[in-house]
This record gives C-alpha cells, sequence and structure tokens, in this order.
C-alpha cells in the first residue's frame, strides 16, 4: 500500500514540474534567461575569425538574432499543434516517424549534447582559473582538469537535489545579466566618449571569406542557443497567444543585449587585440576595471556554470519521451524515488562529456557540435512544411507565415552543407556519427533485428533506489 502511495505521489511530482502555466512576463523572463548564458562570452572571437570585421561580425549578430526569431516561431506553431514532451524528438517523430527520430535521438546522446557540455565547461575552466593566473598563461591541463570538476559539481547537484538545482539557478541567472551589464555600461560609455576609433574601416572585407561565414554563424547561433526549450510541455506552458509574443519580444531584447555587448568589446579592444585574446570578457575587465577586473571572471564563470547546470533538465525530459516511445532504455525515464532525480540521464551524460573535453578544444567542438545541431533543427521545421502538406487540418493555435520556416530551412541547409567545405575534420566527424545512428536503429530499437541477449538486456526492468514514471 506505501508503494502504492508512492507511486501516486510521484506521477503527481513529475506530471506537476511538466504542467504549469505561463504568463507574458514571466515567459518573457524563461526565453532571456534560457537564451542568455555562456555564449555571449565564447562567440565573439569565433565570429571575428571567420567574418574578417568589425562591422561584418556586428551584422553576424544581427542575422543570427533574426534566424533564431524565425526558429522560435517555427517551433512554436509546432509546439502548439504537437502539445508533447521531447522537443526535438517529438517533432521529428510526428512528422517523419520513428526511424529519424531515433537518429536525432542518437546523435544527441552519443555525440551533441556532451560535446555542448564540453563547450560550455572549457569557457567555465578558463575563467574560474583567470584570476588565479592573471597576467600568466593559463596551462591548458589546469583548465582541463577545472573543467572537469565543475562537470562533476554540475552532475552530482542535478544527481542529488532538483530543490537546490533550481534554486542556485536562479541565482546563476542574475550573475549572468550582472555580468552582462557590468560589460555595456562602461563600454557605451566610452563609446559616447567619442571612443570610435576600432570602429574605422568596419567594413574592410580584404579578410573575409565566403567559406568562413558558415562558422561564424555557428558561433553567432551558438549564443543564441536555447530558443527551442520554450515548448517542451505536454499540457501547455504557454497559451498559443502567449508564446509567439513573448518569443518576439525576448528575441529583440536579447539580439540587443548581444549587439551592444560586442560594441562594448570594441569600444575597448581593437580586432587584433580581441582575436589574441583567450578571455575576452577578461582582457575587457583588465582595461576598464584594473583591480576590480576579478570580478569579471568571476561572474562570466558563473554564467558557465548556469548555463551547464540548465541545460540537463531538458535532456532529463528528452530521454523521459524517447523511454517511452522504447526507443530507449526504460532505465533512462527513471528518477530516484527519494532525491526525485533523474540518476540514469545523468550518469549516462558524464562520462561522454569528460571523454569529449580531453580530446577536443572550444571552437572545433563548437564547429562539430554546430553541425549536427543545425542539420537536425533544419530537418524539425522542415517537418513544419511537410506537416502543412500532409495534414493541413490538424489545429495549429498559431500559425507562422510559411516565409518564415522556408527562409530558415533554406539558410540553415546552406549553412551546413558549407561548413563541409569550411572544416571538413570537424563537420566531417558530426556527419559521420549522424550516419550511425541508421544502423543503431535496427540494432537496438527494430524487434527482429534485435539478438535475442540483446532484447533481454534492453528489455529488463530494475528498481533499486529508482522508480519508473508511466
Amino acid at each position: 500500500k506505501k508503494k502504492r502511495q508512492n507511486l501516486s505521489f510521484y506521477r503527481f511530482f513529475h506530471l506537476g514540474l511538466l504542467g504549469k502555466k505561463v504568463t507574458l512576463l514571466r515567459g518573457i523572463s524563461i526565453i532571456i534567461g534560457t537564451i542568455i548564458g555562456a555564449g555571449i562570452f565564447i562567440s565573439p572571437k569565433g565570429i571575428l575569425i571567420h567574418s574578417g570585421s568589425v562591422g561584418v561580425s556586428l551584422l553576424v549578430w544581427i542575422a543570427c538574432g533574426v534566424l533564431s526569431l524565425f526558429g522560435a516561431l517555427s517551433y512554436a506553431e509546432l509546439g502548439t499543434c504537437i502539445q508533447k514532451s521531447g522537443g526535438h524528438y517529438t517533432y521529428i517523430l510526428a512528422a517523419f516517424g520513428p526511424q529519424m527520430a531515433f537518429i536525432r535521438l542518437w546523435v544527441e546522446l552519443i555525440a551533441l549534447r556532451p560535446a555542448a557540455m564540453a563547450v560550455i565547461s572549457l569557457a567555465f575552466g578558463q575563467y574560474i582559473l583567470e584570476p588565479l593566473f592573471m597576467p600568466c598563461a593559463i596551462p591548458p591541463l589546469a583548465i582541463k582538469l577545472a573543467t572537469t570538476m565543475g562537470i562533476s559539481a554540475v552532475m552530482y547537484l542535478n544527481a542529488m537535489s532538483v530543490t537546490w538545482s533550481a534554486r542556485l539557478q536562479m541565482f546563476l541567472t542574475f550573475s549572468k545579466l550582472l555580468a552582462m551589464a557590468i560589460i555595456i555600461m562602461p563600454g557605451l560609455y566610452r563609446l559616447f566618449a567619442g571612443e570610435t576609433s576600432n570602429f574605422e574601416n568596419a567594413f574592410d572585407t580584404a579578410k573575409m571569406k565566403l567559406s568562413g561565414m558558415p562558422l561564424a554563424f555557428y558561433s553567432g547561433m551558438y549564443a543564441y542557443a536555447g530558443w527551442w526549450y520554450v515548448k517542451v510541455n505536454e499540457r501547455g506552458e504557454f497559451s498559443s497567444r502567449t508564446l509567439p509574443l513573448a518569443i518576439c519580444i525576448s528575441m529583440v531584447v536579447v539580439t540587443c543585449c548581444y549587439v551592444l555587448t560586442n560594441v562594448a568589446y570594441f569600444s575597448v579592444m581593437s580586432v587584433d587585440e580581441l582575436l589574441a585574446s583567450e578571455a575576452v570578457a577578461v582582457t575587457f575587465a583588465e582595461r576598464v576595471y584594473g583591480g576590480f577586473s576579478v570580478a569579471i571572471p568571476v561572474f562570466v564563470a558563473l554564467s558557465c556554470f548556469g548555463s551547464m547546470n540548465g541545460s540537463l533538465f531538458a535532456l532529463a525530459r528528452m530521454f523521459y519521451v524517447a523511454s517511452r516511445e522504447h526507443q530507449l532504455p526504460m532505465v533512462l525515464s527513471m528518477i530516484h524515488v527519494r532525491r526525485h532525480t533523474p540518476l540514469p540521464a545523468v550518469f549516462v551524460l558524464f562520462p561522454l562529456t569528460v571523454l569529449q573535453l580531453f580530446v577536443g578544444d572550444i571552437y572545433g567542438l563548437l564547429n562539430f557540435m554546430s553541425f549536427m545541431r543545425w542539420l537536425f533543427i533544419a530537418i524539425v521545421v522542415l517537418g513544419l512544411l511537410y506537416l502543412r502538406y500532409t495534414q493541413p487540418h490538424l489545429p495549429r493555435p498559431f500559425k507562422v507565415p510559411l516565409f518564415i520556416p522556408v527562409v530558415f530551412c533554406i539558410t540553415c541547409f546552406f549553412m551546413v552543407f558549407l561548413s563541409l567545405y569550411s572544416d571538413p575534420l570537424n563537420t566531417g566527424i558530426g556527419f559521420a556519427i549522424s550516419l550511425t545512428g541508421l544502423p543503431a536503429y535496427y540494432i537496438f530499437v527494430t524487434p527482429h533485428q534485435k539478438p535475442l541477449w540483446l532484447q533481454r538486456v534492453l528489455g529488463k526492468q530494475w528498481c533499486g533506489g529508482l522508480i519508473l514514471i508511466p
């Protein structure tokens, strides 16, 4: 009887997490808090390297904001007509069936999510050690060790307590907004005071190459990452009226913040100085705040830690939905009976993240994961167009103008396939990993293709301290 009561409680607990309505103001704060993170402190250098000039880099930031807005509005239509948890996975499942959905899930599990965590974590390690090593360079091994400690702390926190993880996230969101304000305000002051020498010949395109533009967009779109999490709820966190309005307002605010932050950087640093910096925000702080510059890397490190912490919750939800569709072992949909945390999902991610951390660098990993991420996001939005054609009578409380998903799809596919030429090694590895999802589907999912021993292993359910939420 007590076990039945516990099961009822945890079912209520789980559904309670998934079923809260969100007002417009809270929706705006959620979207802004989800998008703004470590990317603004990682991406400026990557964009400038591949765009070649100050003016073109600022245009890339604006273009990435517009493209993210188009993608978010497309996802808003999908989210209001397919009201199920799981995000990308659920939308591909509804449009193209289980095989394509599993390939997306496979790539997310073994490569994309660990690489994304590794990129954020490397930025965390870089910034958290800056106060200790300034003005000397940080040994690469020290960065990787600090990064491993940060990943371990995030995983432990998410494995031990949902409550403390949520409370910490509120503080970390405040930290990253404060870090941006500390950068923007003095930068604009210097700009209005006449410090405009770094903006002369801003659109000099002598160093610009078309083949490098996809990689510049990869860095820019990485900073806007997170807009696809605004609708992951089966019971409709946002109403059909609130969601598109919250998206539009939020994306305008985020784009303005990002452009102003980069303007602030260029008001203090030249192109060569920014490219030579290993931690752009730290170099900026040293020029502006002098002895007080130690505060900036601390706030940036907290921002990175918040991004690491926040990304695990959506991953646990996707695992829950995929295992419910019988495309992952049921153990990955389980939560701990006392701690209420998705322990299996957390533990699966940890070794894969640490492995990628030690074999790659920030920008190599960013290109590697961006190829896979934007390929499948483009496929999701292509699914919207496919559903418009195959299921025209499907209820759509919000319907985006057709040109928005069309422009988004064309831009993403062009960016993805051109990057195979721009960075053939990292993007080629990502493409090869994506192709491995096809044989994995027939081995692990298709019942008639599984060996008997594998069916027994994958089908076995165990409850040692865990409980399955059906």
